[in-house]
């Protein structure tokens, strides 16, 4: 399991979160849900202050947000901020008549923001609000995405079969049941029709499912039984 998945899986743990259903990767970068951090905000007690329009225009908002997090003595906290930022068509695609709604996406991305700052997961893992390519390139995206970009796919496609076999080792809640799952001759066929890369990605994924059911890493140097 990658060393930055690592440390992603045990701060969502500490919150009741699962790494597995709620971080996924696009291109390689880690992409969290919005729901998720929006529950682990409340569970911590984030606090937010009234947001700053930076910029209202009506294709573009851009808001400076301000979040502060409890500190374990009383009377101390942290705060941080940040700036969410939201232009029709060069980072907010709206498609046919889809209402633009600039605003609440700049809200979104700038609270994102500063929950993983105060959860100190800046620069490990993004929200899936801060731009449409994390947003499209959904898990659960089976189908191919579709895009304005003379046909070209700007993100990574997520494979049916990539995107089956992660939903089932979501659906799993013990421990033996993901190892149960990764150990049969179906699984181990499917992993096997896969390229090495995304082979090598369900594996982590499936890791990282274990690691927030609990399953404690081998310590160096100790001998399996």
């Amino acid at each position: 399991m990658r060393t930055a998945d690592k440390q992603i899986a045990d701060i969502l743990v500490r919150y009741g979160e699962p790494f597995g259903g709620n971080v996924w990767r696009v291109q390689g970068t880690a992409v969290i849900y919005h729901k998720t951090l929006e529950r682990i905000a409340a569970q911590a007690g984030i606090a937010f202050d009234p947001p700053t329009l930076v910029r209202a225009e009506r294709d573009e908002a851009v808001i400076l947000v301000t979040g502060r997090l409890p500190g374990a003595k009383a009377g101390t906290e942290r705060v941080e901020w940040s700036i969410g930022e939201a232009l029709v068509n060069v980072n907010y695609r709206v498609s046919g008549k889809q209402a633009g709604y600039v605003y609440a996406m700049a809200e979104k991305r700038g609270k994102d923001r500063v929950i993983l700052k105060l959860l100190e997961l800046h620069g490990l893992v993004y929200s899936e609000e801060e731009a449409d390519e994390f947003r499209q390139g959904h898990p659960a995206a089976v189908q191919a995405v579709e895009d304005d970009f003379d046909g070209a796919d700007p993100f990574d496609a997520v494979t049916e079969a990539e995107a089956d076999l992660k939903r089932r080792i979501d659906e799993r809640t013990s421990i033996d049941a993901v190892t149960d799952l990764m150990l049969e001759p179906e699984t181990q066929r499917t992993l096997g029709q896969m390229p090495p890369g995304t082979r090598d990605e369900v594996r982590d994924y499936a890791k990282a499912r274990l690691v927030a059911l609990g399953w404690p890493p081998k310590k160096p140097g100790r001998r399996a039984a």
